[in-house]
């Protein structure tokens, strides 16, 4: 009788057991540190791809839209058969915007997760922090809208093994703004207006500067902030003396609305211009009347026709409008599906042989990867113009 008592009892807690965890069905783990996507059943061999990125603060609406995205392009692919006849999974950290998370996440998705790539980062302080993990763990990483230089070369100008990237980088796009500033909108007289703690800023305006001069313009003001300023009023004043025609604003939708509105409110009329760091439509939100008639640099035209079937599907999804870092990571994602079809292999070092020599056409353009640079190499700029609450694409630009 006590042996029979004691199986029922065993059976019984067989039972609660998998009445609590599942019993090897698919499951959604969350928690503070990251978020993992399509947990694979019991046994079940699965090709694990890695994300990072800002799921909180002032970027999370840009983080949130990729890991997003690529959740929704890892469900849409494992209908069809996944990659080498395995599924996929998801497997994301939120860095908070810091580079030091940006580095654990990293660590923690190459050393416990066993992913095969990481996709993301969106920013290049983090972008740039990962590299020494990602060549120690011979895992790839592709950045997304992290477009400084040394995301991918060194100090020394040495491409980084395993860094690489989909989006055109600040050289580039700082010259573009110039260029189109110059050329295009006729100004001769510029300021700009600058985050000093950050080094797409610093990259921007530096290359702005250098061509808008070349150009034979002239920087009649150039001002600083720091990140968390949100009284832009002393250094727009000074601007405002200066009379530009032009304000070169290369920072974030956020300071970007709080400093358009704050120099509407003082009374500055000049144009103003930015970088890819303002699309989004928070600043429409923020600031539509005072970015009114003004232009960024932007990656791509969100009306062109070969995006609106992922943006219908992501619309479908998610009830939401895509914002620019969900286009890029689309195409880090199919580059990365390219990159394992071409090596017919999940091993690390494999794909990374294949993405330095990666040619495909993306929604966002045409990507030939530099072995020299990991960059696409020939990618052209999209000038984007605010016109009645909406981004408008103006022509396709490069820099000269």
């Amino acid at each position: 009788m006590k042996k029979r008592l004691g199986i029922i009892l065993l059976v019984g807690l067989l039972i609660l057991s998998c009445a609590l965890t599942g019993c090897g069905q698919k499951e959604i783990e969350t928690n503070e540190e990251g978020v993992k996507e399509e947990a694979s059943q019991e046994g079940e061999e699965v090709i694990k791809i890695g994300w990072i990125g800002s799921l909180t603060g002032d970027q999370a609406v840009w983080g949130n839209c990729e890991f997003n995205t690529v959740k929704m392009l890892v469900e849409e692919t494992n209908k069809n058969g996944g990659w080498l006849g395995k599924k996929l999974e998801a497997v994301g950290y939120d860095t908070r915007g810091d580079a030091m998370e940006a580095v654990n996440a990293v660590r923690r998705l190459t050393a416990q997760d066993k992913v095969i790539a990481v996709l993301g980062p969106n920013a290049s302080g983090q972008a740039i922090s990962i590299s020494a993990v990602l060549e120690e763990m011979k895992v790839s990483d592709i950045a997304t809208v992290a477009t400084n230089p040394k995301v991918t070369v060194d100090d020394n100008g040495n491409v980084k093994p395993y860094n690489f990237r989909v989006c055109f980088i600040d050289p580039y796009q700082g010259a573009v703004a110039a260029g189109y500033a110059a050329d295009i909108l006729g100004f001769k007289k510029a300021a700009i207006l600058y985050d000093v703690a950050d080094e797409y800023s610093q990259g921007l305006t530096q290359f702005f500067e250098e061509k808008f001069k070349e150009k034979g313009g002239e920087i009649v003001a150039k001002e600083g902030f720091k990140f968390g300023d949100v009284d832009f009023r002393p250094q727009l004043s000074k601007i405002k003396e200066a009379e530009p025609e032009i304000i070169f604003m290369p920072y974030f939708y956020k300071e970007v609305a709080l400093s358009a509105n704050q120099a509407r409110e003082l009374g500055i009329d000049a144009v103003l211009m930015g970088g890819d760091g303002w699309p989004s439509e928070q600043l429409l939100q923020m600031a539509q009347k005072s970015i009114e008639g003004c232009y960024f640099v932007n990656h791509l035209d969100f009306e062109d026709p070969d995006v609106q079937e992922f943006k219908a599907m992501y619309k479908e999804k998610y009830d939401l409008p895509v914002e620019l870092n969900g286009y890029l990571v689309h195409d880090a994602f199919k580059l990365l599906a390219h990159a394992v079809e071409k090596a017919n292999s999940t091993d690390t070092v494999k794909i990374r042989e294949a993405l330095e020599n990666a040619q495909m056409v993306g929604i966002t353009g045409k990507i030939n990867m530099g072995k020299d640079t990991h960059n696409p190499e020939g990618k052209d700029a999209a000038i984007i113009k605010i016109v009645d609450g909406k981004y408008i694409f103006q022509q396709k630009y490069s820099a000269e």
